[in-house]
């Protein structure tokens, strides 16, 4: 841990005339900007609920609350990972912010696996798409667009944990570091592979033995892909190769990270309640 942590304020800036760091202002103004777009989603979503056309799809028959839950609640742990990254590179630690932001993006690629797998559920299985349907065109964009929005995310916290090995002396930052992006997300492509698979056996098998026969007869190879990709990480690219220019001053940007991540959070537990919780109250 640097001797320097505490002598940083991470939440007021002298040097602006509002006291608030110039990224973390325009982190603020942006979420307001898209607070104000997904509530415009949401709202077109109600206005259809409290009038559905007639003869249009049933909410209670397409959606599966069971396993959007599971996947709510990995996104909120997502968020407690967050929050525990921007305080440990509040402190100086940067190793445990890197871990945090790793299990961050995991959780995120699961959330992501989960609704591509819901996606493809709802068009071939409940014949729901974009088009043929004003509960559809309603639920694709709104999901949709927050979908996007926790991709963009995973691809900054993919970014910003491979930034945190920068070491200070090295000049070709990016060359440098070019293959540890790229396994990082070759790691996540195979466990959002693997996360399709796992759902998939679980929602086609009657037991979980079955389950799991079929899906390590389906998914092992990306399994594999997986372990000797994050093995690659933790063993080869996280090793120490100097002093890393990347510490407690750098705090701002994982908070302006973590204030977009929380954003993405509290706005799908928003969607979460009006469009599944709604349909069953």
């Amino acid at each position: 841990m640097s001797s320097h942590a505490g002598t940083i304020d991470h939440h007021h800036d002298p040097s602006t005339s509002t006291g608030i760091p110039n990224k973390k202002l325009l982190m603020w103004t942006f979420l307001a900007s898209d607070c104000m777009f997904f509530g415009a989603l949401i709202s077109t979503h109600l206005i259809y609920r409290l009038h559905p056309p007639a003869g249009g799809l049933e909410p209670k028959i397409v959606f599966s609350p069971e396993l959007t839950s599971f996947s709510t609640f990995i996104l909120l742990m997502s968020s407690l990972m967050m929050a525990l990254a921007v305080t440990a590179i509040q402190k100086g630690n940067v190793k445990s912010c890197r871990w945090s932001l790793l299990t961050t993006i995991f959780f995120g690629m699961i959330f992501l696996g989960c609704q591509v797998y819901e996606f493809n559920h709802f068009v071939h299985e409940k014949h729901m798409t974009l088009s043929n349907s004003l509960l559809g065109t309603t639920f694709y964009t709104l999901t949709g667009t927050h979908g996007c929005h926790v991709a963009i995310g995973v691809l900054w916290l993919g970014l910003m944990y491979v930034r945190s090995f920068k070491v200070a002396s090295n000049t070709s930052w990016f060359s440098s570091q070019l293959l540890h992006t790229i396994t990082l997300f070759g790691a996540l492509l195979a466990s959002l592979k693997v996360t399709l698979g796992l759902v998939h056996a679980l929602q086609t098998t009657p037991t979980y033995g079955e389950a799991f026969h079929h899906f390590m007869a389906d998914e092992w190879i990306y399994c594999v892909i997986g372990l000797i990709a994050y093995g690659l990480l933790a063993f080869h690219f996280a090793k120490p190769r100097g002093a890393v220019q990347f510490t407690e001053a750098n705090a701002i940007d994982v908070e302006g990270m973590g204030l977009y991540w929380h954003f993405v959070d509290i706005v799908w537990i928003v969607i979460f309640t009006a469009v599944y919780l709604l349909e069953y109250l």
